[in-house]
């Protein structure tokens, strides 16, 4: 056996120390999304036994994740649980369909501010939604009216001592969190999340605090497959929206976490398009069975692979046990306080808002650095996709903008036609200076234009210039005498 399989007890090791991380993760997703904590965990299980056994990236683990936490709850607040289905099923086909025509690789090219900024934008709401959560309190709907609500909310938890006991469990759960990593690595082998919520739920039991739990429905009672009703909202326009949104999102994080998990080990590099096509075949499982959306975590991958796992072994191992757990432990769940879960994902909105990468883009970079704060501003103000394409927009805009760069050199020397020279990239962009300096140039003078320089020349400049052209030849004592490229 061990000869067939070389590295089976470092990935059975990793597995345990991966499901461990996985089980409050799926369940505090779940519940922060607005769905029952069980579609959590199919959601992992499916990550584990499906996406697990396929190629592309050996180490990395998929599962639900934060980051689609936002647009996840609002699709469900929208369209209802019953439709939730049918998005993350087409947007698994979706995913499918870039992965086979190999468009994986292209989202290697998106701006990594706009991510970042995408991801900063996500852990800005989840942070605002989940303090609502741990005090046991209704959130806003929007972004900016839950972080605008905040100073309402700390103010009704005061006079309240089921908001206060709410608080602290939340509170205590995010402490014991950023603790653990302070304890000796023995202790730290288990999880901090995992301790966290232990401890949560023991003193929540033990001390008899008037906190609300996690509601169980069952396994088996939460797997509903979308029916015909819900394939009916397709003919709506706004779904679509939503279910763009959920592909590109879960592809740009999935791959984007693949690149970052490739950093970490020395085995295997990622087959991107292929990890496309497996990051789509879990959502189309996942739509099927009415689950939420799953991306590849770094949380969990970065977990996996700290743990010493070798092979795709320990990602299809970990579903199992999430299986096994959820199957013969469901009650477990219904002891969980959820200000806990509350606390586990504000600490996990906390750490998906890039703080030193935005420092570094500020002294370096302060374009990009203002793309990525946009980015996150428009995810807060207005929604999750709008934001994301605000984001891509200015990033265009500023490469556009930087690969534009074009040199205009007038040379006069008093006597004879004046000489200009126009070097780089001349496009619409840079087009009103350009056309500034060649109009304020004496109309009683000849001038002669050296266009040799420029290595491209767009169809408004081209026109632009020409027209300038003639307009100074009708006024002039000469024409302008044009000089380009052999």
């Amino acid at each position: 056996m061990l000869s067939k399989f070389p590295h089976l007890r470092q990935d059975f090791l990793a597995s345990i120390v991966v499901f461990l991380v996985a089980v409050p993760l799926c369940v505090g997703v779940a519940v922060a999304s607005g769905v029952p904590a069980e579609l959590g965990l199919v959601t992992g299980i499916v990550g584990g036994l499906v996406t697990g056994l396929m190629r592309g990236s050996s180490l990395q683990v998929s599962g639900p994740a934060a980051g689609l936490t936002v647009i996840v709850f609002e699709a469900v607040s929208e369209f209802g649980v019953g439709t939730l289905g049918v998005i993350v099923l087409i947007a698994g086909l979706l995913q499918l369909a870039m992965g086979f025509f190999r468009i994986g690789r292209w989202f290697r090219a998106i701006s990594v501010s706009v991510v970042e900024g995408m991801l900063c934008g996500i852990g800005l709401v989840i942070i605002a939604g989940q303090i609502y959560a741990a005090a046991g309190l209704k959130a806003p709907e929007t972004g900016i009216g839950k972080i605008t609500g905040l100073p309402r909310a700390f103010a009704d938890a005061l006079g309240s001592t089921e908001a206060l006991a709410s608080l602290a469990v939340g509170a205590g759960t995010i402490a014991v969190i950023v603790l653990w990593r302070r304890l000796p690595k023995r202790v730290r082998s288990v999880p901090g999340a995992l301790a966290a919520v232990v401890l949560a739920t023991a003193a929540t039991l033990g001390l008899g605090l008037p906190v609300a739990t996690v509601e169980v429905e069952g396994l088996l009672g939460v797997v509903q497959p979308p029916g015909a009703e819900a394939f009916g909202e397709l003919a709506g326009p706004a779904i679509w929206g939503t279910i763009v949104a959920f592909a590109l999102i879960a592809s740009a994080e999935s791959l984007f976490s693949a690149a970052a998990v490739d950093r970490l080990h020395d085995g295997p590099r990622t087959e991107y398009d292929k990890e496309m096509v497996a990051q789509g075949t879990g959502n189309t499982v996942c739509g099927l069975l009415g689950a939420l959306p799953m991306t590849a975590v770094i949380v969990r991958s970065s977990a996996n692979v700290d743990a010493g796992a070798r092979t795709r072994a320990s990602r299809v191992l970990h579903g199992v046990w999430l299986l096994l757990f959820a199957a013969a432990l469901p009650f477990a769940l219904a002891l969980i306080p959820l200000p806990a879960l509350a606390g586990i994902l504000v600490h996990a909105g906390w750490k998906l808002i890039p703080f030193r990468q935005l420092g570094a883009l500020w002294r370096e970079h302060r374009g990009e650095a203002a793309i990525l704060v946009v980015t996150a501003l428009a995810i807060v103000v207005v929604n999750m996709f709008e934001g994301v394409l605000i984001g891509l927009a200015l990033a265009v805009a500023k490469t556009a903008w930087e690969a534009s760069h074009v040199r205009l050199e007038v040379v006069d020397k008093g006597a004879g036609p004046i000489e200009a020279y126009l070097a780089g990239n001349a496009t619409f962009l840079r087009l009103p200076k350009i056309l500034d300096t060649l109009e304020s140039l004496p109309q009683d003078r000849p001038v002669e234009l050296d266009l040799s320089g420029l290595h491209h020349l767009d169809h408004a400049c081209r026109t632009a210039l020409e027209s300038w052209a003639e307009r100074h030849s009708a006024t002039g004592t000469e024409p302008v005498k044009l000089t380009t490229a052999a």
